[in-house]
């Protein structure tokens, strides 16, 4: 039980850090609005009804009750794996991260409809799509997971 106390404690803090950065944003920022931070680093203001990098954002809105869905279903089994207690202190922290950031969009999802992206990254005028910080949680955890899936025998 105490692996699942630490990763509940880091997945509430990734929670906390994205929807405070998103709060922060939606007060500021108007929908479309853009700050150049450097040549290659934008905050804007972005909508996403779709899934990473804006996938099935343009479907007429079945999207919507899927990834709430999904988030919902993937965050019981992180749960689960966490609470067996078992696997690597990397992968505990993947899990924790990858729900910490499920959470984090599935939030945005019930409240707005939409998930709030806000970071954008570009090199002239190729821009990646905008993401978030429950988008990056989540990718790190992925990260990490196939990292220490390479370490096992």
């Amino acid at each position: 039980m105490p692996k699942l106390k630490q990763g509940l404690i880091v997945a509430a803090l990734v929670i906390a850090l994205d929807q405070i950065s998103k709060y922060i944003i939606l007060q500021v920022f108007m929908w479309g609005d853009l700050l150049r931070v450097t040549v290659f680093f934008d905050l804007v203001r972005a909508h996403n009804t779709g899934a990473a990098f804006s996938l099935f954002a343009n479907q007429p809105g079945w999207q919507q009750g899927f990834f709430i869905a999904v988030a919902s279903i993937a965050s019981v089994v992180i749960i689960y794996l966490l609470r067996r207690d078992t696997g690597s202190v990397l992968s505990k922290l993947a899990l924790s991260l990858i729900l910490g950031g499920a959470l984090g969009n599935l939030i945005d999802r019930i409240n707005h409809g939409y998930v709030v992206d806000f970071l954008s990254f570009h090199i002239n005028s190729y821009y990646w799509p905008a993401f978030n910080i429950a988008d990056s949680a989540i990718t790190i955890g992925a990260v990490f997971l196939i990292w220490d899936s390479f370490k096992k025998p």
